[in-house]
């Protein structure tokens, strides 16, 4: 038990930097251009990166099985539930409240905390589990 807890905690990190990387990408491909929805896919692509990278070293420290390219594929496709949370809650929250359509880095908040429980466990359970 105490595993899971110190796992959950170090994933809770790794997802803050995950915020920062998301909300940052946002911010720089809505400079350019890109709209609310085009930017947080993009926003949201570099995040599950980022979020991969450091998981698979600093919260499980598991090796890939079947190469590196493999398992981060296998990261992004069961991030999918907890995407679907997660973009889902932040569309829901720009599109209604005019004030998170403004800064929209609370609705990336929001998304990212209601997607974080469904994530780990797709994260400990199948893609980092233990041999």
């Amino acid at each position: 038990m105490a595993r899971v807890v110190r796992q959950f905690v170090a994933f809770g990190a790794v997802g803050a930097v995950g915020f920062v990387v998301d909300a940052g990408t946002l911010y720089a491909v809505r400079f350019i251009g890109c709209g609310l929805l085009l930017g947080r896919v993009i926003s949201y692509l570099a995040a599950v990166t980022a979020t991969w990278a450091l998981n698979r070293h600093y919260t499980f420290g598991v090796r890939a099985r079947g190469g590196l390219w493999a398992e981060w594929l296998k990261f992004v496709i069961s991030q999918t539930g907890g995407a679907a949370v997660n973009l889902g809650v932040y569309w829901w929250l720009v599109s209604t409240n005019a004030t998170v359509a403004a800064q929209p880095v609370w609705g990336v908040a929001a998304g990212s905390l209601a997607g974080m429980v469904i994530n780990f466990m797709l994260a400990r359970t199948v893609v980092f589990r233990a041999t």
